[in-house]
């Protein structure tokens, strides 16, 4: 077994190939037996001389990289690309210590538990019918099995590297989490309210994990691939999204990361040259509801704020992004108002606030009817009322009339189309938005402290700013984010609306089934992801 409790000295080739059976005596396979060719790599450059490297800057700022004023400041390691790429990433499934609560880090001790394979199982059910050109694959145990199983009969090449490890914890790792708090006390505290900042055994972890996720991009970009798969870790992932959009390390355990939770990036080259143009595409789509009662980030969460993007209305045409959500819902609209009214069963809603068009308007009312009328399936039941209001601060349509451009008309699947707007729209949809990210907050703030839950409906636009918003970024990040009709978003907040918002998931679409937008395309020269 390997065990990364810290970068070891020991020189590793470039690059070796091997052969690995799936059906090692530590992990039966329910999948038929079969060999895989792996290729191991590793840096070119330690990770030890790399934190040298910046250990100067940190000393004198204290901190690890911070976001920067401007975007691109954070994006100029990117290489050049040449055709558009997309990437996937997905957390292992559950492994035996995520279940004893042991702290884990960059440790190969734990194996996926059985409801880890099936988590990775449905997940490969899932990217079933998808295209990929190749898997990179963290070496760790619990990440190479799920890679195993979500890969399959696939034929295409599998890469291990070094670098998606998850993150080295020093003396944490294999400790449970009540015996790193009794023996490390202000370390562990630190650990949970300060990580970029958190030091052990003379590391930064977590400004570790950010260099760490840098190289890894460069690998994975100059791939001579166009539809990429990432198996990795839940920190990894994170630092890996979060480094591709420019966050710094503030961000890390803002953008959740799930068991087998999938999110997805698209790169698409600049004509001049240089770092690529880089979407969020969605973050943390998970085998199970993202609605669910439970922690946020490891902590207990009852208070949260869930976007709902309307569905397709009858005036926008069923291949192109919805405009204004002027017209009613169309056929699909109205599946996917049903199918999100479905998914939210699972919570007890008290009040659904829309915009005042009637695309939002008629799904908020789906959403409403639904509710009501699942407690009232018994012969004594009382039937319970769900207000609903429609709230002038959610209106973007008038502001996106006002463009000019015909390039917004683009369909769902095209990365960054928010960016066809003029700048003067995208100053007044950012200043709208803030409004209505202060209502939704002010609204939270009314409910119980334990329990409260808003749910937004509106146009998808509008859910992009509030989402930067809540991540505290700038107007020209609105560009990197995406959402499609008849998605959802879900904000936590385990310190109460006050706090930080913590990034469940975005532009969770798997409730559409077969209404879906899918994961992958066909990646033939004449077609855009």
């Amino acid at each position: 077994m390997m065990f990364f409790a810290a970068p070891t000295s020991i020189p590793i080739p470039t690059q070796t190939h091997l052969t690995i059976h799936t059906a090692h005596q530590l992990f039966p396979s329910k999948i038929q037996k079969r060999t895989l060719k792996f290729t191991i790599r590793c840096s070119s450059t330690s990770l030890q001389e790399k934190i040298q490297e910046k250990s100067s800057v940190n000393e004198l700022t204290g901190k690890g990289d911070l976001l920067k004023s401007k975007k691109g400041d954070l994006l100029d390691f990117l290489p050049p690309i040449k055709v558009a790429k997309r990437v996937v990433l997905v957390r292992h499934g559950q492994s035996s210590w995520n279940a004893e609560g042991r702290i884990q880090g960059s440790s190969d001790f734990s194996v996926l538990t059985q409801k880890g394979e099936a988590q990775a199982e449905t997940s490969r059910q899932m990217l079933i019918d998808d295209s990929f050109d190749v898997c990179f694959s963290s070496p760790l145990i619990r990440s190479k099995r799920t890679a195993e199983i979500i890969w399959n009969v696939r034929n295409e090449e599998m890469i291990t590297d070094a670098d998606l490890r998850e993150i080295d914890l020093y003396s944490f790792q294999g400790l449970l989490k009540h015996e790193g708090k009794a023996k490390y006390g202000s370390a562990y505290r630190q650990w949970q309210v300060d990580a970029p900042n958190f030091n052990i055994d003379g590391h930064y972890p977590v400004r570790e994990l950010w260099e760490r996720a840098r190289s890894c991009w460069t690998r994975i970009l100059t791939h001579d691939s166009r539809s990429i798969l990432v198996v990795a870790h839940n920190a990894v992932n994170q630092a890996l999204v979060a480094t591709a959009i420019g966050l710094g390390t503030e961000y890390f355990r803002v953008l959740l990361q799930s068991n087998c939770g999938v999110s997805v990036l698209d790169f698409t080259p600049k004509p001049e040259g240089g770092s690529p143009n880089i979407f969020l595409n969605r973050l943390n789509q998970t085998p199970n509801s993202p609605i669910a009662a439970g922690s946020s980030g490891g902590r207990k969460t009852g208070m949260r704020i869930i976007l709902v993007c309307h569905g397709i209305s009858q005036n926008d045409p069923e291949d192109n992004f919805p405009h204004s959500g002027d017209g009613p819902l169309n056929m699909l609209g109205v599946i996917q108002a049903q199918k999100t009214a479905e998914l939210l069963l699972d919570l007890k809603l008290k009040t659904i606030v829309s915009s005042t068009k009637i695309a939002s308007a008629e799904t908020a009312n789906t959403i409403c009817r639904v509710q009501e009328a699942a407690d009232c399936l018994g012969a004594d039941c009382v039937p319970r009322y769900v207000e609903t209001k429609q709230i002038q601060d959610l209106d973007v349509g008038q502001i996106l009339k006002k463009s000019k451009k015909d390039a917004v008309g683009s369909r769902p699947l095209q990365p960054g189309w928010l960016n066809g707007y003029e700048s003067e729209i995208a100053t007044s949809l950012w200043g709208q938005s803030a409004k209505a990210w202060r209502y939704l907050l002010d609204e939270l703030s009314k409910g119980s402290e334990q329990e409260n839950v808003m749910v937004a409906v509106g146009h998808p636009a509008l859910h992009i700013a509030m989402l930067g918003h809540c991540l505290n970024l700038t107007e020209e990040w609105m560009g990197t984010f995406h959402l499609d009709a008849g998605s959802i978003s879900v904000v936590d907040f385990p310190d109460g609306q006050t706090g930080r918002g913590i990034v469940r998931c975005i532009n969770y679409t798997a409730h559409l089934g077969r209404w879906s937008i899918p994961i992958t395309r066909s990646t033939s020269d004449d077609e855009e992801f």
